[in-house]
């Protein structure tokens, strides 16, 4: 590449930075992109070859680079953008910030609003009881497109299980009121195996937030990338409760893809091995629990301060059997 300090900015020099450049470069990651790449943004257009590298074409440049930064809360070099009428004077470090911005791509300064209008049924309001019991929370989350669902998972949306109960009065409540509300804490769906900071937390795959217990599974290496479109569910997290006799108890949740890349299907099992029963309650309302069992999944959709809307709004729809 020709671009350097005293030398004519050529068409290619500007079309690298735009397009051209493997992996350093806009468009992979602010356009559509492929895979984990893409946040579905308007790619820039490059310069034919022998044209003019115009300021409009700098500025725009510029002005996406900075966007794109303050997206991830990725550090750049500060830089004006040109304006037409004045010389254009070599900007410095663009191949190194581009580089950056690829690598921080899956991550995001900030989030936009917790969706909870999921709608169907997440509690158990009834009480519970047999020889060997189990309770299943079934929530699908669906998204337009294919692309929709990797530009959310790309621009650092997250989907959120929270298992709650908090109701008295039957032998096996204290055990379960245990588990689902204290041990389990709550469960992050990301992406996938690789590490995105998400409002300044760490997350890869399926990540657990709080809770005190120990997961006997917790797939961090699983997130909606390392998914089979149409295969069979994956076990991303399971937790056995802690007090004797109750230790063979646990809630635990899969997740499947369909084949067309759109829908996610989690699927949380509390599953009692032994004979006390629990008692019912009342039932969750958006993010709150109530006092019955339940499964509420949520989501963080990703900022639309410095992107636009490309994931469009996901439907969450839940029932209970």
């Amino acid at each position: 590449m020709t671009y350097s300090s005293g030398g004519l900015i050529q068409a290619a020099d500007y079309n690298a930075f735009v397009s051209t450049n493997a992996g350093a470069n806009v468009n992979i990651v602010w356009g559509p992109g492929t895979t984990s790449s893409g946040y579905g943004q308007t790619d820039l257009a490059t310069v034919s070859t022998g044209g003019t590298v115009t300021a409009t074409n700098w500025a725009s440049l510029v002005n996406t680079i900075t966007n794109m930064a303050a997206h991830q809360g990725t550090t750049i070099t500060a830089r004006t953008a040109p304006v037409t009428g004045n010389t254009i004077s070599i900007l410095a470090a663009v191949n190194t910030d581009l580089t950056n911005c690829y690598n921080n791509r899956g991550n995001a300064a900030s989030n936009g609003t917790q969706f909870t209008g999921w709608t169907g049924t997440n509690s158990k309001t009834a009480a519970t009881s047999g020889a060997s019991w189990g309770i299943t929370f079934t929530n699908t989350v669906t998204f337009a497109s294919a692309n929709a669902a990797r530009y959310f998972f790309n621009a650092g949306g997250r989907i959120k299980l929270d298992t709650a109960k908090s109701s008295t009065g039957a032998t096996g409540d204290p055990e379960w009121n245990d588990l689902a509300t204290t041990l389990c804490g709550d469960i992050y769906f990301t992406g996938g195996a690789y590490s995105q900071t998400i409002v300044g937390t760490v997350y890869t795959g399926t990540t657990k937030v709080g809770g005190t217990g120990t997961p006997n599974t917790l797939a961090t290496t699983t997130g909606y990338f390392d998914l089979t479109p149409g295969g069979a569910a994956t076990i991303i997290y399971k937790q056995f409760a802690d007090t004797a006799p109750y230790t063979a108890n646990y809630i635990q949740h899969s997740v499947a893809l369909n084949a067309a890349s759109t829908v996610l299907t989690f699927t949380t099992l509390w599953q009692n091995t032994d004979s006390d029963p629990i008692t019912g309650g009342t039932a969750a309302s958006g993010a709150t629990p109530g006092t019955a069992a339940c499964t509420i999944c949520t989501y963080f959709p990703p900022e639309s301060t410095y992107l636009t809307n490309s994931w469009g709004t996901p439907t969450v729809a839940a029932t209970t059997a």
